[in-house]
């Protein structure tokens, strides 16, 4: 028996010793790719695509929704109600890092890029990045990708052009850019945006820290 808890020690061991290196291989990746990242977000946020050009109070809408804590931390959040498991330079990595993310295991490699990107480039560089490679779902000439293009190409105008209401459709679509449909109605993605709606508005907050779905701001009975 104790031969075998020994051997069982070890294998653990050899285990989280693998997936340290595995996601310091993802830190040094995203160190390594950091000169050409920053001349890519810096030619996006010259060519209005970064967050600051979706217009006032919209960047707040945004992070409010996807990552309330941008701002502050360092590539991972594991406290701010409404978080989820995935922040916005996670979400950035598995993009930028990836050609095929694996859920599972790819997700040490994914955070330790995010703590790379966080290292080397601004907040706004990494916004700009993660707004250009987002997944919209289907638009009227098929598969969507980037914010500022799926503004683009649903309503004919920018983000900061866009009402209160479309801006918000937009960003209902990013949690489920497969399940929600932008051109056509889509009575979930109306709930979705209503929900969004009521945490811009200050009437609701997240239930909690796994709270992406915003269930804290479901509409009360009436």
């Amino acid at each position: 028996m104790i031969r075998i808890l020994k051997y069982a020690g070890a294998l653990l061991a050899c285990l989280l010793i693998g997936l340290v290196a595995y996601g310091a291989r993802g830190y040094r990746d995203a160190q390594s790719d950091a000169e050409d990242l920053r001349a890519r977000a810096d030619a996006l946020i010259a060519q209005s695509r970064g967050g600051n050009s979706l217009g006032g109070g919209r960047l707040a809408i945004l992070l409010a929704v996807e990552d309330p804590n941008f701002w502050a931390h360092s590539g991972v959040d594991f406290s701010t109600p409404g978080a989820g498991l995935t922040t916005i330079t996670q979400s950035a990595a598995k993009r930028l890092a990836f050609e095929e993310f694996q859920p599972g295991i790819g997700k040490i490699r994914q955070t330790g890029y995010a703590l790379g990107l966080e290292s080397r480039l601004s907040k706004e560089q990494i916004l700009a990045l993660w707004l250009e490679t987002l997944e919209m779902g289907n638009g009227p000439d098929g598969w969507m990708v980037g914010f500022h293009s799926a503004s683009s190409a649903i309503y004919g105008r920018p983000p900061a052009e866009l009402t209160d209401a479309e801006f918000i459709r937009l960003t209902a679509v990013l949690i489920a850019p497969a399940s929600y449909d932008l051109v056509r109605s889509d009575a979930e993605l109306d709930e979705r945006a209503a929900r969004i709606q009521r945490l811009a508005n200050g009437v609701c907050v997240p239930a909690g820290f796994s709270d992406v779905w915003l269930d804290g701001c479901r509409q009360s009975p009436s």
